[in-house]
């Protein structure tokens, strides 16, 4: 029922607080990008990167999977703008998600894996995910699949995307690279939105 996605968000995106804070434009010290006219914190960015290297750390791979993700600062701050991107998209759609259906799709995956052990390794491991920022990774799927029905295409949703962004008036910190307001994604990021969708999952949340 839940597919493999190109695209994976950190849940300390909407558990973290302050994650976007008041800003009066532009960026300035402190400040990892600017979206919306709020801006997203470095150390919101930094509390993100901080849970994966954690997690990474206590894994039996860690060595390996901190050295494959030299770019985690980018790599999470590609995915904080584009959910804010595809929150607004969703609510210009009038497009939501409950805590029921999050619920039921971490069930899924959790008897898919067969324990949680295994499920938090796969979704770390695949998606730079720490164990609790899968909730928001689960809401940010659905919320994108639910858009690209609600417009019946997915070039149709990557359009209004492009609004969406477009509206934001996204600015990022160079430190973190440049923003593409084209392709909706920081950099040299993996080709945003859609990677094999229809694909069956494995055993955990599809990775970035």
């Amino acid at each position: 029922m839940h597919r493999r996605t190109a695209l994976s968000v950190s849940a300390a995106l909407l558990a973290a607080a302050p994650l976007l804070a008041a800003c009066s434009g532009g960026t300035r010290p402190g400040t990892a990008a600017v979206v919306g006219g709020e801006r997203i914190t470095t150390s919101a960015l930094q509390a993100q990167v901080n849970d994966v290297r954690a997690a990474q750390n206590r894994s039996e791979q860690g060595a390996q999977l901190i050295g494959a993700t030299p770019g985690l600062e980018r790599i999470k701050l590609n995915k904080m703008i584009q959910t804010a991107v595809l929150e607004r998209a969703a609510k210009d759609a009038g497009v939501g998600v409950s805590t029921k259906e999050i619920e039921d799709v971490r069930k899924a995956q959790l008897e898919q894996a067969g324990d949680a052990k295994t499920l938090a390794s796969a979704a770390l491991q695949q998606a730079q995910l720490a164990p609790d920022q899968m909730d928001a990774d689960t809401r940010f799927k659905l919320l994108r699949d639910k858009l690209f029905a609600h417009y019946g295409s997915q070039d149709k949703a990557l359009a209004e995307l492009g609004k969406a962004a477009q509206s934001l008036d996204i600015e990022v910190n160079p430190r973190y690279g440049r923003w593409d307001a084209q392709q909706i994604l920081l950099g040299d990021q993996e080709t945003p939105w859609i990677t094999q969708r229809t694909r069956p999952e494995q055993a955990a949340p599809a990775g970035a």
